[in-house]
């Protein structure tokens, strides 16, 4: 897959037009790729001298490990997004990344990225835009896991990754693939398993949406918009803002 047709290349065309030039430097940083079996952790907490990834198929969850053993996670990424960016940066991982699935990553020496940054000022700050998104949609869990209800929170996390994966080409308006099991969707939402079961099942009984057999169809997508108070406006995906 060339650098053009890569979901990191469509996400990041989200925010900027790509040159050739800044295409070409994707492609650079494309060379290194790897594949990582699921359940395996690819980085842990307090690792240090690491490298980055960026995702180009599958799907990884971000988490924290407590005291007492529970797990909280943090995100889950998908193609497209870049996997220990921050750790990278600072040096010392804060959290733990674990595949969901098989996955195929870049692995990205902070010198290749450094480079490239230097190159293709515009790379760097898409790059940029791409981790302010991923910051405001912490915020929004922050906010779900805080004051949303059962019901509220989950119908807008289904309805987030729909719209992630939209923006990769790997999502429509009426649904999406997704590997995620209740046991993780628990651990991301703050909820128990058999808590979030009950919440799908009141969710698909309202006639808004199914979460069955690996897939999540939106069965009246504006009806489960209005339920989650859903506004897709901090993900930021309305077309390129630098030509």
């Amino acid at each position: 897959m060339t650098a053009l047709h890569s979901p990191f290349a469509r996400k990041l065309g989200a925010f900027v037009a790509l040159s050739n030039l800044e295409l070409a430097t994707l492609d650079k940083l494309h060379n290194r790729r790897r594949t990582f079996a699921a359940g395996r952790d690819i980085t842990h907490e307090g690792q240090t001298d690491q490298t980055a990834y960026i995702l180009a198929s599958g799907w990884v969850c971000s988490y924290k490990l407590l005291n007492n053993g529970s797990r909280q996670i943090v995100d889950f990424q998908i193609p497209g997004d870049f996997l220990g960016l921050r750790s990278v940066l600072l040096r010392t991982a804060d959290h733990n990344i674990e595949p969901v699935t098989t996955i195929e990553a870049s692995e990205v020496l902070v010198k290749d990225l450094l480079e490239a940054f230097d190159t293709t000022p515009r790379l760097a700050a898409a790059v940029l835009w791409a981790a302010s998104r991923d910051e405001a949609m912490v915020v929004e869990h922050l906010v779900g896991v805080g004051r949303r209800d059962a019901r509220g929170r989950t119908a807008h996390f289904l309805l987030e990754l729909g719209a992630r994966l939209k923006l990769v080409g790997l999502a429509t308006r009426e649904g999406y693939a997704c590997p995620l099991s209740q046991y993780m969707l628990a651990d991301a939402l703050g909820l128990s398993a058999v808590h979030v079961n009950r919440v799908l099942r009141e969710l698909r009984e309202m006639g808004l949406v199914t979460f069955q057999n690996g897939k999540v169809t939106f069965n009246d997508f504006n009806g489960l918009v209005t339920l989650a108070d859903f506004d897709k406006d901090y993900l930021d995906h309305d077309g390129p803002l630098m030509r």
